[in-house]
């Protein structure tokens, strides 16, 4: 039998077992080692457990033990059966139990809990809608540096919804996202280039952004060519050089 001794190792040897079954289409390593820990009662386990099911698709016995480990107090798993609640998987589709979840992840200060959680005050999906309530978890989950949020936080500033409007506020939270390969960041921070809203205008900016946003999606290929149109050649050419370094440079930092 494996005993529970200290946490923090058994638990960084459960994420190096399930790691080595996912990477590995025959399952090198016995699923039951983490079963075990999980019947007897370790958090970590049962959210690795859970996981694994969820991988396997089989939704129902992962919702078994994501709540094991959520009703322990485990953000991840709080964060995952969250999501069951949001997607009807394993359970019936109930939002109102979503966001029961997620709220007690995002008060532990789990990020993507928090942008889930302010999504549904934007959407009123859940909870009644209410911006300010949105923009407030949007903000702890952005400063967190989770991109989706600091997108979804520069619209709010740009709309002013939730908050007092504030282009220039906006694009500070668009930039952060665009940085980190957000396309709707990138797409909205070179429309204030173009503008000049929030920022002065400057169309080769307009045009780097726009055009980092087309390569990730063709839709916006449209807007970076009317960009394009207020360029030279040479210009042109000169950004997509910066475009292609950039791109580069992103893809290393992922690694």
């Amino acid at each position: 039998m494996i005993k529970i001794v200290g946490g923090v190792l058994v638990n960084k040897f459960i994420l190096v077992v399930l790691a080595m079954m996912l990477c590995s289409s025959a399952f090198c390593a016995d699923i039951s080692v983490i079963k075990e820990l999980a019947e007897q009662g370790n958090a970590p386990a049962q959210y690795l457990l859970g996981y694994a099911y969820y991988s396997g698709t089989d939704y129902k016995e992962a919702v078994n033990w994501y709540r094991k480990a959520a009703e322990q107090g485990h953000a991840d798993a709080q964060t995952n059966l969250g999501n069951a609640y949001l997607n009807g998987e394993g359970v019936p589709q109930d939002y109102k139990e979503a966001v029961n979840w997620y709220c007690k992840a995002a008060e532990q200060g789990h990020a993507v809990a928090q942008f889930t959680l302010a999504r549904a005050y934007l959407n009123g999906k859940g909870v009644p809608q209410d911006y300010k309530e949105a923009v407030k978890w949007l903000q702890k989950a952005a400063e967190q540096g989770l991109a989706g949020a600091q997108a979804a936080l520069g619209f709010c500033y740009y709309d002013g919804e939730g908050v007092a409007q504030d282009k220039a506020e906006a694009v500070n939270w668009y930039r952060k996202a665009a940085e980190k390969g957000d396309v709707d960041a990138q797409a909205a921070l070179g429309s204030c280039y173009y503008i000049g809203e929030g920022v002065s205008q400057n169309y080769a900016e307009a045009y780097f952004w726009q055009n980092l946003a087309a390569s990730q999606n063709a839709d916006f290929a449209k807007f970076r060519d009317e960009v394009a149109a207020k360029l030279t050649p040479g210009k042109i050419e000169e950004v997509q050089a910066r475009c292609k370094k950039w791109l580069g440079d992103f893809e290393k930092r992922k690694r």
